[in-house]
C-alpha cells in the first residue's frame, strides 16, 4: 500500500513574506527547507556570534525579519514564522 506525500504541518509549502524572500527566495516552500535556507544563508554570511554559536547576529536583511540586532537560534523560528503565510 503506497503512502500519500506530506503536504500537512512542517512540509505543507508556505509563502514567505518579501522580506524573508529576500533570504529564501519567493516561491513557496515546506517549512523545513525555509529554515534550512536560512541556516544557509546565516554560515555563508558567518552571522553566528563567535563566542557564543546559538546567538545569531542579524545582518540587514535579517533585521528585516527579525525585527532586532540579534537573536537566539531557538528565538529565530518565532520571528521567522510570522513571515510565513499557508
Amino acid at each position: 500500500m503506497a503512502t500519500a506525500p506530506k503536504t500537512g504541518g512542517i512540509h505543507a509549502p508556505v509563502q514567505p513574506s518579501p522580506e524573508l524572500g529576500a533570504i529564501v527566495g519567493n516561491d513557496k516552500l515546506p517549512r523545513s527547507e525555509v529554515i534550512s535556507k536560512v541556516w544557509e544563508y546565516i554560515k555563508a554570511h558567518n552571522l553566528q556570534n563567535p563566542e557564543n554559536k546559538r546567538e545569531i547576529l542579524a545582518d540587514e536583511k535579517l533585521k528585516k525579519v527579525f525585527g532586532r540586532d540579534k537573536c537566539t537560534m531557538f528565538e529565530m523560528n518565532k520571528y521567522i514564522s510570522q513571515h510565513l503565510k499557508a
